[in-house]
C-alpha cells in the first residue's frame, strides 16, 4: 500500500531538484516511522494491532474486538465497527499531519520542476519537430526497403497512362491460403471507365482495390507488388466499397451510397481516381439500375479513372459504345450439370457473360429444386426479352466505328511520344494496322445482323482491349516487349491456378 501511494509521488527523476529530493525523503520516513509506531504498540500492551489506511483519517489502527474488553487511554478516536476496534494515537495523528504537509510540498514542487522544464523545451520545440521528421521518414524508407527486397516489389514509373502487369494486393498475397492470382490493369483517357462484372466471390473487390493500393504505394515512393507498374499522378482518390448501414444516424444501406456517391460527384475531377463497389443495391432492380446508369454517366464525363463493380448486366450493355468506356470480367465457368463453378481470379476483356452464375450458386447450398427450376425459367424469359432490347442497330455501329478510331488515335500519339523506334516500332505499327482492319470489318459485318444476335457478339469491337491499348512509352528497356507490349489478358485463363467451389465444398462447411 505504502510503495503504491510512493510511486505516485515520483514524477521527477531524483537529482533533478534538491529540495524535491528532501521533500520526497522526508515522506518516505514518515510513513515508515508509522509503522514503526505501530509494532512498538503492539509489543508495549500485548495486543494485535493492524496499521490501515483511508483518504479521510490516513493512518488509523484496527483492532480486533474480542482482543481486549477496555482500551489503554493512549487510544483516542475510538469506534467500532461490527466485531472491530477503529482507533489512533496521538503520536500517530501527528505522523499523519507531517505526512500530509510532506505529500503536498512534493506535489507542489514536482509541478513547478515540470512548469520548468516544459519552458526549456519550448525553446527546443522546433529541433525535437525535426528529429520526429527525421526518424519517422527513416522509419518508413526502412520498412519500404524491406518489404521491397523480401517481396520481390518493383520500383513504378509515373507516366500519363496507367499500366500494372501482374499486380497483387499487397496484404491479400500475405494471407491468402493459396497463392494469389495476380492481375493485369490498363487506363487510358480512352479507356477511363472500365466496368467489372463477373461471378460472387470471382474476385472482383480484391481487384479494384489492389489497383487503389497500388496507386497509393506509388505515389508516397514505395516500391510496388506486380512485375511492371506505371502510373499518373492522381490528385484524389475515392472508394464507395462499405455495404453496411448506420444505425446511428439512421441511414439505410441505400442512402449511405447515396451520401458518399453525392460527395464524390461534388468533388471529383479529371485527376481523381475512383473505385466503386456495387451501387443501386439497396433499392429495387429499376430505380437502382437507373442511378446506376445517371451515376456511370456523370462519371464518365469527369475524365477521371474509373473502377465500377457491378452486377446490372444491363448497365455494361448500354453504356458499351461510351466514348472511354470499357467491359471487364473476372473468369469464372460453370459445369455443365452446375454442381461445380471454377474460380479463376483473372480479369479478362469483354462483359460476364454467364447470366445465370447466381442461379448456379444457389444450386450449390441446396435450395428446393423447385425454388431453383422456377427461378431458371423466369431468369432465362427475363434474358430473352434484355437480348432483345438492346438488338443491334446502325447507330450502335456508328458508335463503335467512332470508339475504334479514336481508340487507334490515342495508341498513335502514344507511339508518337514514346521510346519506340527502329525495326520494333515498325513491327507494333504492322501489328496495329491489322488488328484495326479486321474490328472495323467485323463491325461492318455486323451491321447486317438480325436484331436476334447474341450480347457477346454486340460487345466484340467496343473495348480496344487492353493489349492494344497499351502505350510503347511504359515499356522502354523491357526485354521482349516490343511484340506485346504490356500482353494483359491475352493469355487463356485456363492455363493459370483455379479454385473451384463445388456443391461438395459448401456441404462440408
Amino acid at each position: 500500500m505504502f510503495s503504491v501511494r510512493l510511486s505516485d509521488n515520483i514524477a521527477i527523476q531524483a537529482g533533478v531538484n534538491s529540495l524535491l529530493d528532501v521533500a520526497r525523503q522526508t515522506y518516505k520516513e514518515a510513513n515508515m516511522d508509522a509503522a514503526d509506531l505501530i509494532t512498538k504498540l503492539s509489543e508495549s500492551h500485548g495486543i494485535s494491532l493492524d496499521l490501515k489506511f483511508d483518504t479521510a483519517r490516513q493512518y488509523y489502527i484496527s483492532i480486533p474486538a474480542t482482543e481486549v474488553d477496555t482500551l489503554p487511554e493512549v487510544f483516542i478516536n475510538i469506534y467500532r465497527k461490527k466485531n472491530r476496534l477503529e482507533c489512533q494515537t496521538l503520536d500517530l495523528v501527528k505522523l499523519n499531519q507531517k505526512i500530509i504537509d510532506a505529500h503536498n510540498e512534493v506535489i507542489s514542487m514536482s509541478d513547478q520542476t515540470v512548469h520548468e522544464m516544459i519552458q526549456d523545451i519550448r525553446s527546443e520545440i522546433a529541433n525535437l519537430f525535426r528529429i520526429s521528421e527525421a526518424i519517422s521518414m527513416l522509419d518508413m524508407l526502412s520498412a519500404f526497403a524491406q518489404i521491397a527486397t523480401n517481396h520481390d516489389y518493383v520500383r513504378a514509373e509515373l507516366t500519363d497512362v496507367l499500366a500494372i502487369k501482374s499486380g497483387r494486393h499487397p496484404i491479400r498475397e500475405k494471407i491468402h491460403t493459396k497463392k494469389f492470382i495476380p492481375n493485369d490493369a490498363y487506363a487510358t483517357q480512352q479507356s477511363r471507365f472500365q466496368i467489372i462484372t463477373g461471378c460472387n466471390m470471382s474476385g472482383k473487390s480484391t481487384y479494384i482495390r489492389s489497383l487503389a493500393l497500388m496507386t497509393i504505394m506509388a505515389q508516397v515512393g514505395s516500391f510496388i507488388p506486380a512485375d511492371y507498374a506505371s502510373f499518373p499522378i492522381v490528385h484524389q482518390l475515392f472508394a464507395r466499397v462499405s455495404t453496411a448501414d448506420d444505425l446511428e444516424a439512421n441511414v439505410s444501406t441505400f442512402a449511405a451510397e447515396m451520401r458518399e456517391m453525392a460527395f464524390i460527384l461534388r468533388n471529383i475531377e479529371p485527376r481523381s481516381m475512383v473505385i466503386v463497389d456495387e451501387l443501386g443495391r439497396g433499392t429495387s432492380t429499376t430505380d437502382g439500375l437507373a442511378i446506376a446508369i445517371a451515376i456511370a454517366e456523370a462519371l464518365v464525363e469527369s475524365h477521371a479513372l474509373i473502377w465500377f463493380v457491378t452486377h446490372f448486366h444491363d448497365l455494361a450493355v448500354i453504356l458499351a459504345e461510351r466514348n472511354g468506356v470499357v467491359s471487364l470480367h473476372l473468369a469464372a465457368e460453370i459445369s455443365p450439370d452446375t454442381s461445380k463453378m471454377t474460380m479463376y481470379y483473372k480479369i479478362a476483356e469483354g462483359p460476364e457473360t454467364n447470366r445465370f452464375y447466381g442461379l448456379a450458386l444457389a444450386k450449390l447450398v441446396d435450395l428446393p429444386p423447385g425454388v431453383l427450376e422456377y427461378a431458371q425459367t423466369v431468369s432465362e424469359k427475363m434474358n430473352q426479352i434484355a437480348q432483345r432490347r438492346h438488338s443491334k442497330t446502325r447507330a450502335l455501329a456508328v458508335s463503335r466505328k467512332r470508339n475504334l478510331i479514336l481508340s487507334l488515335k490515342e495508341q498513335l500519339l502514344q507511339a508518337r511520344d514514346g521510346k519506340m523506334e527502329g525495326e520494333a516500332l515498325r513491327k507494333w505499327l504492322k501489328r496495329l494496322q491489322d488488328e484495326f482492319a479486321l474490328r472495323m470489318a467485323a463491325i461492318d459485318g455486323d451491321e447486317s445482323v438480325c436484331c436476334g444476335s447474341e450480347d457477346g457478339e454486340e460487345q466484340e469491337g467496343s473495348s480496344s482491349g487492353l493489349v492494344e491499348r497499351t502505350a510503347p512509352d511504359t515499356v522502354d528497356n523491357q526485354p521482349n516487349r516490343e511484340e506485346s507490349l504490356v500482353p494483359f489478358l491475352n493469355s487463356s485463363v485456363k492455363e493459370r491456378s483455379v479454385i473451384e467451389i463445388s456443391s461438395d465444398d459448401i456441404s462440408e462447411n
